[in-house]
């Protein structure tokens, strides 16, 4: 596997083929298949292309085909609704002719609401308490920090680190600080691309932690199927989010998982969950 750190910000960089139609590019890191936040980012940027102003606050999407990291991938984008406040656009990844993944995304106008409430982050160490080193230094952990960062760009500094060797966690409630490595420009909705690419990662985590199993062994194969996520407050994606996740139910070869997505000063900026195929390999 080649060594090289990606390019976040050229991953999301599509390229305008036709109208509604953009074309994604993977990396060139030797992974086998395309990482599933990967064509979530690109998705969403194809959808915020066709939006003026508004930025989206939700996405519901669905994997259909893992995709093959040696071919571009192309976005088309369906234009479903614009209305006063709302607009909805649906986009589907198309790789040698075939889905292999699908995103309605919807977008809003800013406006003052009657209620405004969340949920209270919880307390936590900061991510400057917690090193990168202890990882690193256990050959049991294949993918280090430094490994996710070259091969994700994706800093990460977990809370409970002894679940990443077999520690269970019985409740699931698992955290993470996590942060895109590189500087991003100030677009708002470009953070929000980068930050539903980050959400994609490890969140089954969350339901292995309730069994002491690991996102790394080898006896079982885990797929994502489905994604939601709601974007609350403004944010940076290269900041550090405190990003609490847990896992509400495990049942018939599948997985629930859900995250919280907090800023530093306590504000819930989004909201996360996904069910994923757990199985035992044969």
């Amino acid at each position: 596997m080649s060594h090289s750190p990606i390019d976040l910000l050229a991953i999301l960089d599509l390229e305008p083929i036709e109208v509604n139609l953009f074309r994604g590019r993977s990396p060139k890191t030797g992974l086998q298949r395309v990482f599933g936040g990967q064509v979530i980012g690109q998705a969403m940027v194809a959808a915020c292309l066709t939006v003026e102003s508004w930025l989206p606050h939700s996405l519901h999407c669905y994997f259909m085909l893992p995709g093959d990291p040696q071919s571009p991938i192309i976005y088309r984008v369906e234009r479903l609704r614009d209305g006063k406040s709302y607009s909805t656009r649906r986009v589907t990844a198309i790789q040698r002719g075939n889905a292999i993944f699908s995103i309605i995304a919807s977008f809003h106008a800013e406006e003052q609401g009657p209620f405004d409430h969340q949920d209270k982050m919880p307390d936590m160490p900061s991510p400057e308490k917690l090193t990168a080193g202890e990882l690193s230094n256990r050959p049991i952990f294949p993918e280090s920090p430094e490994f996710i960062r070259d091969y994700y760009a994706i800093e990460l500094r977990p809370v409970e680190i002894g679940r990443y060797f077999g520690q269970k966690i019985d409740d699931g409630r698992i955290h993470v600080w996590i942060k895109i490595s590189a500087k991003l420009p100030d677009d708002p909705a470009l953070h929000r691309c980068a930050l539903a690419y980050a959400s994609d990662f490890s969140l089954l985590d969350a339901v292995m932690a309730r069994h002491g199993s690991t996102l790394f062994d080898e006896r079982l194969r885990r797929t994502s199927l489905d994604h939601a996520m709601w974007f609350h407050r403004p944010f940076r994606a290269d900041d550090w989010l405190l990003y609490a996740r847990d896992s509400p139910s495990a049942q018939g070869g599948r997985g629930l998982a859900r995250g919280l997505i907090f800023k530093r000063d306590g504000r819930l900026v989004a909201s996360v969950i996904q069910e994923g195929s757990i199985r035992e390999r044969r």
